[in-house]
């Protein structure tokens, strides 16, 4: 199968364990779309690449079905909660919208590089009868006269993309404010999640590499603890509150008097049910949503990480180049996101502008004293004698 041969080669370039599956299930969608067409996947032309980008843009994605209503006639299937924001609309909340029955700009750009870089992987090893890439990409431009744009600005804009790529619009980063995140802290139900949630805003790292935490990572005597990263796979120590270690010597006192496995070597992070298994990212994910839902808000996991690094970035005595490393990101310009006006941010300034313009209307005028004149300046003027 050409999808085994190119899923092996991700393998091999020590890619994530999530790379393989997120871009099996892009390759899975085209595959469909051609079984549909009754067209072989190295015969596929460029019109059916286009027809495809165009389906994606105007089709509805599939709605899972939940566990408890599978095999259910939809006649016994609850209909969903009228409480609920309309899909794609703004939550009244956060203002971040809500998922919508249509796929989004970025899952429809990330399909289409995927089905690129397929294509040209097997047109280097000669598989198949293919013999051009369905998703060619955009004709290079002739640059502009020489001195008219910074050389950063003429690489962004010379530099070749897919021809059916759609633009993905820049997401501003949004941070969690004080008063919501303790009324969602409030709403967790166990020392577990307590200890998680201000982990992950204590330390800024993603929600799966805490996940990646031993017990023999958290030290308690220098407020560290150890994550495996995302991209370099590296050991990292991490530096957290106290208040986060608190939470935890709670969490493992509980857990280890029912029977959890302890030991240095073991995972930090335990279900709270047997059988025991290692707590991992979609338990979390749900355990963060019934929080959220409690506040009718749909902030994500990743929102933790923005608002740790709001709270690092907005106390001045913090260098940036520390928050890079704490973040793990490779280059210091990728927190430039964080410079921009947030959406609260905005809105805050824009009121308090109405308000300042609201105060002057009512504030009493001030007298202004009517203009005189100097007697001699006029004399002088007029060429009358002066005495």
């Amino acid at each position: 199968m050409p999808t085994v041969l190119y899923l092996k080669e991700l393998m091999a370039r020590d890619s994530s364990p999530l790379t393989p599956r997120s871009y099996g299930m892009d390759l899975l969608r085209w595959f469909r779309f051609l079984w549909v067409l009754g067209v072989e996947w190295d015969r596929a032309t460029r019109e059916d690449a286009r027809d495809f980008m165009l389906w994606m843009k105007v089709a509805d994605k599939p709605v899972r079905v939940h566990w408890r209503h599978r095999g259910k006639a939809p006649s016994e299937i609850p209909p969903p909660r009228s409480d609920r924001p309309v899909p794609g609309t703004p939550n009244p909340v956060t203002g971040k919208p809500t998922v919508g029955t249509k796929y989004s700009p970025r899952t429809r750009a990330h399909c289409e590089t995927v089905l690129r870089q397929f294509y040209d992987f097997h047109l280097d090893g000669n598989v198949g009868a293919l013999l051009v890439n369905p998703f060619p990409l955009v004709r290079e431009r002739r640059s502009a006269r020489p001195g008219s744009h910074s050389d950063g600005e003429k690489k962004h804009r010379n530099r070749r993309t897919g021809l059916y790529r759609p633009t993905v619009p820049q997401q501003i980063p949004r941070r969690i404010p004080d008063e919501k995140y303790t009324e969602v802290f409030a709403g967790l139900r166990s020392h577990r999640d307590r200890a998680l949630l201000a982990f992950w805003v204590a330390t800024g790292a993603r929600a799966e590499e805490l996940l990646t935490a031993k017990q023999g990572g958290a030290i308690v005597g220098e407020q560290t603890i150890g994550v495996i990263r995302k991209g370099s796979r590296e050991y990292q120590e991490l530096p957290a509150t106290p208040d986060a270690f608190v939470w935890l010597r709670l969490y493992q006192e509980a857990a280890w008097k029912m029977g959890v496995p302890r030991g240095r070597h073991h995972p930090l992070w335990w279900t709270l049910r047997r059988p025991w298994r290692p707590l991992e990212y979609d338990a979390a994910r749900m355990m963060f949503n019934r929080a959220n839902e409690l506040l009718g808000a749909n902030w994500t996991l990743h929102d933790l990480r923005h608002t740790a690094t709001f709270l690092m970035l907005d106390d001045p005595n913090m260098p940036p180049v520390y928050v890079q490393k704490i973040l793990g990101h490779k280059y210091l310009s990728t927190l430039d996101i964080y410079n921009c006006p947030t959406r609260d941010d905005v809105i805050a300034a824009g009121l308090a502008h109405h308000a300042r313009q609201e105060q002057r209307r009512k504030e009493p005028p001030v007298p202004v004293d009517e203009p005189s004149y100097n007697p001699d300046s006029l004399s002088i003027l007029f060429g009358r004698n002066v005495s």
